[in-house]
């Protein structure tokens, strides 16, 4: 079905791949610990092989991630988790990275539609991402891993990030880069944006029901204002 544009009043954005480039974090880092085996690839350059591995591992990666949920042990996980990051035990010394356009984007958008971050990240490292940017002001909450009882692909956190800012959940649009945000987004009732910059690919997005697919985050200002965040 294709994007209704008359039916969105309020933004729902995923972090990982879709406003931070975390795919391109995760094939440095594998390019890095590859380089001692470069003789092994073709052209002696591991960079292809990488970006392989992380893209196929998007899926598994996802259904592990929602394992604690469903067992019922994602609370406890997490406020380990949380003690660990006070510990300063959870503070990487790589910076997060921004996706080219974002901000432009946002700043675009802002005038126009309340926004929210619906993420499976913690809180605690989501508002790190989003302070080293200076992305707080953009968002009106944060749905964070441990915000509701159950995290994507359930539809709890859009249902409450539409609740706080004050909308039907129908009239919200869920922009993400994997199947999980396309189901989760399906289920709440909201419409769909796929984009590509991240770890899904557009044959599995378009299977999970997205209703637009975007080359990249940056481009929703162009579909939802016809303005360039360029």
């Amino acid at each position: 079905m294709p994007l209704d544009l008359s039916r969105i009043q309020g933004l729902c954005f995923d972090v990982d791949g879709t406003l931070s480039d975390t795919d391109d974090q995760f094939v440095r880092k594998l390019v890095h610990w590859l380089s001692p085996l470069r003789f092994v690839f073709p052209q002696r350059d591991p960079l292809p092989f990488a970006r392989r591995v992380v893209m196929v591992t998007e899926n598994p990666a996802n259904f592990m991630a929602g394992v604690p949920d469903r067992l019922g042990i994602d609370g406890a996980i997490a406020a380990m988790g949380d003690f660990f990051y006070r510990q300063g035990l959870g503070k990487s010394e790589s910076p997060f990275l921004l996706i080219d356009g974002v901000r432009g984007m946002l700043e675009c958008l802002l005038p126009h539609y309340p926004m929210s971050v619906v993420t499976a990240r913690g809180l605690r490292s989501t508002e790190r991402f989003l302070d080293q940017f200076g992305l707080r002001p953009f968002f009106r909450c944060v749905a964070a891993a441990q915000t509701c009882k159950h995290t994507k692909p359930y539809p709890d956190p859009i249902l409450w990030a539409a609740e706080q800012m004050g909308l039907p959940p129908q009239a919200c649009l869920m922009i993400g880069d994997t199947t999980v945000d396309m189901r989760a987004g399906k289920a709440a009732g909201a419409q769909t944006v796929g984009v590509l910059c991240g770890f899904g690919e557009e044959a599995e997005l378009n299977s999970t029901g997205a209703d637009l697919i975007l080359p990249s985050t940056s481009a929703l200002s162009e579909i939802l204002l016809n303005v360039s965040s360029r």
